[in-house]
């Protein structure tokens, strides 16, 4: 069963992240080491509750908004976020190969002048693992 957490551990642990963003991170012994730098806690007991929900704040900040702790920590951590560029995109593709039935259903919608869509054969695709569907054709072969 887990334990429940009391009033002086949350408190504390939020109070530490807000002053101390910088130093905290993702894992539980580094942030123990920051505590027992920037903190006095009594004991060593304490001082553990306290760095292992900070850490778990920590990913909790990473995900998303955490309520208690100030508005400027997570708009900083969103901008981050945002401001990260993938160096190359993952949904930029040269070509798609697709089947015969694949380029009708695309004509038949009025799409068949699309640059990036090729025509190869059912055995090709399946050979390259291309698509959802391979192993559907190759069933049927």
């Amino acid at each position: 069963m887990g334990r429940v957490r009391t009033k002086t551990v949350k408190k504390s642990s939020r109070n530490v992240i807000e002053k101390y963003y910088s130093k905290m991170t993702l894992d539980f012994h580094t942030n123990k080491k920051v505590l027992e730098e920037v903190a006095i806690i009594p004991s060593k007991r304490l001082r553990n509750k306290i760095a292992g929900f900070s850490t778990h704040l920590m990913k909790r900040i990473q995900k998303g908004p955490v309520r208690g702790i100030s508005l400027k920590l997570q708009e900083e951590e969103r901008e981050r976020r945002m401001d990260f560029v993938p160096d190359e995109s993952a949904i930029k593709t040269d070509v798609i190969e697709v089947d015969k039935e694949t380029i009708d259903m695309l004509a038949s919608l009025g799409m068949s002048d699309l640059p990036v869509v090729a025509e190869a054969s059912i055995l090709e695709l399946i050979a390259t693992g291309a698509g959802a569907l391979t192993l559907h054709y190759a069933m049927f072969l």
